[in-house]
């Protein structure tokens, strides 16, 4: 098994390729340990070269709206009657009894709810 350090976008790329032959390759066999050290590898090297950014609140919200099917009219309770439309448009900064019904409602990490986003002012 050979296997080599991948230091550009080049060995990232070959290593992809090596990893969609290798895909459900039995965890037991060598191509399973071939394939496990290859995803490892590709890992540490996204985290460095290709980082995902930290998703904000407001985005979070989204997310979890359209994975649930909820509408805005359902953040009601959690964000106040009139406050959704200006959260979710970030007109209106989350405070923090929002921040909990949010997290407890949709499980949302209270950590990503308090991240810092920018706000739009009214003009």
């Amino acid at each position: 098994m050979e296997i080599r350090p991948i230091r550009s976008d080049a060995d990232h790329a070959a290593a992809l390729a090596d990893i969609d032959k290798l895909w459900g390759a039995s965890p037991d066999s060598d191509d399973g340990a071939r394939l496990e050290v290859l995803l490892t590898l590709v890992e540490a090297y996204e985290e460095v070269h290709h980082p995902i950014p930290a998703s904000d609140p407001v985005s979070a919200i989204l997310f979890m709206m359209e994975q649930r099917g909820l509408r805005t009219e359902d953040l009601e309770p959690m964000i106040g009657r009139g406050k959704v439309a200006d959260v979710l448009n970030r007109q209106r900064p989350l405070t923090l009894p929002m921040i909990r019904r949010l997290s407890a409602a949709l499980h949302i990490p209270t950590d990503i709810l308090v991240r810092p986003y920018t706000v739009k002012r009214a003009a």
